[in-house]
């Protein structure tokens, strides 16, 4: 078991269900207007610019050992785009997988105050990292299927250079396992900087063998391209 070389995290492109949200929200519904079930949300037009835009990232690094991939559409879309030409076999694993909201899923925090208040002030209680809605999963709990993945990573792939291609909490918990981040200094980031649609976050193994942040949530790529999202950025409506 080794430490990886070099690991990339980018967050998909802008999908329908981000830009639902943004309309929910700023009109003050209480639910987003979103047919598909979670895995099967698609990106939208601007997504699917942001995902060709990110290829020339890249298409300008040497090649990955392994790209994983959450297996939802959106990341999949994502995935496929940034990878098209390269020559790169994608691997799917569901660790990779957005946090399960439960009952709150396609609620804007609107709806959580009025159709749940109980579960709002438990969340209010208990704390963003370790909240868990009914059916759904708490920032602890991705931290366990991603402490996992890592682990396997090291084990199977040490000395090698990874790329994820996932959802932005779960770039936040690699960011908080990578690192050895404590609860709050994760929350305090997390609040000071929310993950951008195709940012690319990226750490290196350094001269003691230990991945250090080389670069977080950047989309240098966007603005090069002029993909960068005009409109307020994206993300997907999380309450709690």
């Amino acid at each position: 078991m080794g430490e990886l070389e070099w690991l990339g995290a980018v967050r998909h492109a802008e999908s329908v269900g981000n830009v639902a949200a943004l309309l929910a929200e700023g009109s003050g519904a209480q639910r987003l207007d979103l047919a598909p079930r979670d895995p099967d949300v698609p990106l939208s037009d601007l997504g699917r610019e942001q995902a060709a835009a990110t290829r020339g990232w890249l298409a300008g690094l040497p090649v990955p050992d392994l790209v994983l991939v959450s297996p939802y559409l959106r990341t999949a879309e994502t995935a496929k785009a940034m990878t098209e030409g390269l020559d790169l076999r994608l691997c799917y694993d569901e660790r990779l997988r957005d946090r399960e909201l439960g009952i709150l899923d396609l609620l804007t925090a609107r709806g959580v105050q009025e159709l749940h208040p109980t579960e709002a002030d438990r969340r209010q209680r208990l704390g963003k990292f370790y909240y868990r809605p009914p059916g759904g999963e708490s920032w602890a709990d991705v931290a366990l299927r991603i402490r996992m993945l890592l682990s396997d990573l090291r084990r199977d792939h040490g000395g090698r250079r990874v790329l994820l291609v996932t959802h932005d909490v779960v770039v936040q918990i690699i960011r908080y396992l990578v690192e050895d981040l404590d609860e709050q200094r994760l929350l305090d980031l997390s609040r000071a900087e929310a993950i951008v649609n195709t940012s690319v976050s990226v750490w290196a193994r350094d001269g003691d063998g230990r991945l250090t942040p080389q670069v977080f949530n950047d989309v240098a790529h966007l603005r090069a391209r002029d993909t960068t999202p005009t409109r307020e950025e994206g993300l997907r409506a999380e309450p709690v």
